[in-house]
């Protein structure tokens, strides 16, 4: 193109046209647009990694819907990966989508992938060398007016940037040079409320060119050192275009490097920048994008704070703060808050005259925030959360064709989602199964195996109204990081089954702890992996038989044994997995009471952790499985750990908090009757016992759930604790109430009351209620209201689906059990 056919269609002048933009700018984007159409340029260079050039075309597929990012991963270690995320109102999308629309040929510019993935490894082990400075100027050079650049000496910032470590923010320059003190507010009014260039559309890159070039003199790099072999290499390849195409070419770039691109280093400068450059086999694809992942919050380096607000003004027509005030005033209703159409009016009204009070040309998003949470949240900033965490930032998720580029473990993930119908969302939500259901159990499975690939699309949470094992509950959001997961991920299979697996079988070998291989045999039942199973359980004898640490051994049991119920719902042989369950569980009854011998209160307090483990661990093992190598008549495990709990009760050398432990859980499994109970409390709180080792006793006695109503229940239990406590000398008073209010404080509030209700009253008032009956304190009597007991019998068999006249065991020892 000419310099006379420039001029005549518009083109700023001879030579490349740079469009310097703001990343995610919708302004920046609407302006490009404008600018491409006016110009209508040969072709589109626009930053990003050449190697994408490809996969260019995938952006006019109309199963490609924006956020999405390019995705650039090492093929050795698909953990290292870069992206470089796209908005509708991204600039560089509409550049691309431009160019697709007019058959135009888009070229991305910006250092390529293979270099970068290898220059973040290599920074990581000590940094590259040194490379020539792009505003360095050869010994002796000289401004044009005789001076270094922007008239600095060496060693300030005109001379060669700024200090070390200092990175320099452009938009925050600017600003405070415009006296804002936000850029955001700055960018906003100069850029953002700007109506479209009828005459000039090349005017706001003009203008931000001068202010860039400004800068650029004065701050040099800014502290961005890694740009000037990105520039470098921009520059190269525009050179390289303006031989196929001459200078109609448009040129789509951060604003920060039009300078750069403007000037002209010799072509030897700038491939000795380039030269030596390591590099690393790469491979790219599109994935799904957030906006949530938009957003600085969310952890991208060039987000944006609001890009819900941006999409949003990118996308409004006209009239971009009534229309959003109708969409928080949606969202507001649809949470059950009050919101009319006045409330509207009056939102859009408080925030023009707000703008026009603080000088701004239109509303930002400062104004229409204060002005929702004045009218719409009546001054409250939970609603206004709300609406910043929906709409301020948003949950969109992008899409990407089918057809795009992606691992076999990829391609097989996806298949499975549309199979089962899992669609990945950034919103997060619950899912809720039911694995009797054979779709739910495959759901099951599938978030399972992710797990285990460290792909954490889901975390299981408690169900919502049952404890069974046929329901599971999970909490499900889809993170762009995911796609760097699964292809870290397939380096061990080309699908799901296979690469969890093979993970499996590898973490199991290379554990270190035996809780770390139990829990992974929990998990290979969760998930279905019975080619795993056997490794696993190798691994798991292996290193149950030379582990001779109680506490490893208490740590794994718990997990082991919760695998057990796995076998009835998801239909798994788990014979081995009891065997070795069992074994487990005789060394930890040998091993128990010596191990807690002279223990101090920090390990005291994680052995009755380990007590109360174990203890939950045998109840679910069972009560008929027989003790292997047991030469005695066979017993029951339960038996044997009950006949463990009463050594542990009973021995001085235990630490308090055990011995109490032990106590109450003999006397909660009815293997201790309550005087026999009383007797060792009274033991353990006499006159002779220390203080602190009694108040250890009590809150391992009365601790935990159900502590407060066996005090409530029980006033003899109640009167010992009640005659220790006010027998504790004064000068121990003060040592042993930190461990007294943890363990009372952990009671609720109604207990809390109740209990001293009793205790204000008194020992003796207590008795007399006691016998008095009704007459007494509410609710306390001498004995079994029977009538009143029977009554429940109705709803028991209700709950357990009886007939009305049915009589079956498990009401019998329900009816014995209330005698």
């Amino acid at each position: 193109m000419t310099d006379g056919e420039a001029i005549r269609r518009g083109w700023p002048g001879p030579g490349p046209l740079l469009l310097g933009v703001r990343h995610h700018g919708p302004g920046s984007a609407r302006a490009v647009r404008a600018a491409l159409d006016a110009a209508r340029p040969r072709a589109v260079l626009i930053e990003g990694p050449p190697e994408a050039d490809a996969l260019l075309p995938l952006a006019a597929e109309p199963d490609m819907h924006p956020p999405v990012a390019l995705l650039a991963h090492a093929v050795d270690e698909p953990g290292r990966s870069s992206f470089w995320p796209l908005a509708e109102f991204s600039p560089e999308w509409v550049a691309i989508r431009w160019a697709l629309a007019h058959d135009v040929p888009a070229r991305f510019i910006d250092l390529p992938a293979v270099h970068s993935l290898a220059w973040e490894r290599d920074e990581g082990k000590g940094g590259l060398p040194d490379r020539p400075h792009l505003y360095d100027r050869p010994e002796g050079e000289k401004g044009t007016d005789g001076s270094v650049p922007g008239g600095a000496e060496p060693g300030s910032p005109g001379a060669g940037g700024l200090a070390a470590g200092v990175r320099l923010d452009p938009l925050a320059v600017l600003a405070d040079a415009a006296g804002y003190d936000d850029p955001e507010r700055w960018w906003e009014d100069v850029v953002e409320h700007r109506g479209p260039e009828r005459r000039d559309p090349f005017a706001p890159f003009t203008v931000l060119e001068e202010a860039m070039t400004a800068l650029r003199e004065t701050y040099g790099s800014g502290g961005h050192d890694r740009d000037l072999v990105r520039e470098a290499h921009m520059r190269l390849q525009l050179r390289s275009a303006h031989k196929e195409f001459g200078e109609d070419v448009a040129v789509v770039c951060g604003a920060w490097h039009v300078p750069a691109l403007r000037r002209r280093p010799t072509v030897t400068a700038d491939k000795a920048l380039l030269k030596g450059l390591p590099k690393v086999k790469a491979d790219l694809t599109w994935v799904p994008w957030t906006y949530r992942r938009l957003a600085r919050a969310g952890g991208y380096g060039a987000g944006i704070a609001s890009p819900g607000w941006y999409g949003h003004l990118f996308d409004a027509p006209d009239r971009p703060v009534e229309r959003w005030m109708t969409k928080v005033a949606g969202l507001l209703r649809a949470e059950d808050r009050l919101v009319s159409s006045a409330h509207v009016i009056e939102a859009v009204r408080l925030a023009e005259t707000l703008a026009a009070v603080r000088g701004r040309p239109l509303p930002g998003l400062s104004e229409t925030t204060d002005a929702v949470r004045a009218v719409m949240c009546d001054g409250s900033d939970v609603p206004l959360a709300l609406v910043h965490d929906r709409l301020v930032v948003g949950d969109v998720l992008g899409e990407v064709p089918q057809t795009a580029p992606a691992v076999p473990l990829q391609r097989d993930l996806g298949r499975l989602q549309r199979r089962l119908r899992l669609k990945p969302e950034a919103a997060e939500r619950e899912l809720e199964l039911d694995l009797r259901k054979e779709t739910d159990a495959e759901r099951s499975r599938l978030l399972h195996r992710l797990r285990l690939l460290r792909i954490t699309w889901g975390e299981p949470v408690a169900s919502r109204g049952s404890t069974g094992t046929f329901r599971e509950t999970w909490r499900l959001r889809w993170e762009p990081e995911l796609s760097v997961r699964v292809a870290e991920a397939g380096v061990w299979g080309t699908t799901v089954l296979a690469a969890a697996t093979g993970k499996t079988e590898a973490d199991a070998l290379a554990a270190q702890a035996l809780a770390e291989v139990t829990a992974l045999a929990e998990q290979c039942l969760l998930a279905g992996l019975g080619d795993a199973l056997p490794v696993v359980m190798r691994v798991l004898a292996d290193r149950a038989a030379l582990d001779t640490d109680v506490g490893h051994l208490a740590q794994a049991l718990p997990a082991l044994v919760r695998s057990l119920r796995y076998g009835d719902v998801r239909g798994t042989d788990t014979a081995a997995l009891a065997e070795v369950a069992a074994g487990l569980a005789e060394r930890i009854f040998v091993g128990l009471p010596p191990a807690c011998a002279a223990l101090d209160a920090d390990a005291a307090a994680e052995t009755r952790r380990h007590v109360d483990a174990v203890h939950g661990a045998v109840g679910l093992l069972g009560d008929t499985r027989e003790v292997p190598g047991a030469s005695a008549a066979p017993s029951t495990l339960r038996v044997r750990w009950q006949g463990v709990l009463r050594v542990l009760s009973g021995r001085d050398t235990v630490p308090g908090v055990i011995r109490g432990r032990a106590v109450r859980l003999l006397l909660d499994d009815g293997a201790l009757d309550q005087d026999e109970a009383a007797r060792l409390m009274g033991l353990a709180l006499s006159p002779g016992a220390p203080p602190a080792d009694a108040a250890a006793w009590i809150e391992g006695f009365v601790g935990g759930g159900g502590g407060g109503m066996l005090l409530v229940h029980d006033e003899r239990l109640l009167t010992l604790v009640d005659g220790w406590l006010t027998g504790v000398p004064a000068e121990a008073f003060t040592d042993v109430l930190p461990l007294l209010r943890r363990t009372f404080s952990a009671y609720e509030p109604g207990v809390r009351r109740t209990l001293g209700e009793l205790v204000r009253r008194g020992p003796q008032d207590r008795g007399r209620g006691a016998a008095a009956g009704a007459e007494g304190v509410p609710g306390f009597g001498p004995g079994l209201d029977a009538e009143r007991a029977d009554a429940v019998l109705p709803v028991v068999r209700l709950l357990l689906g009886l007939d009305g006249d049915q009589e079956t065991t498990d009401v019998d020892d329900l009816a014995g059990a209330r005698a």
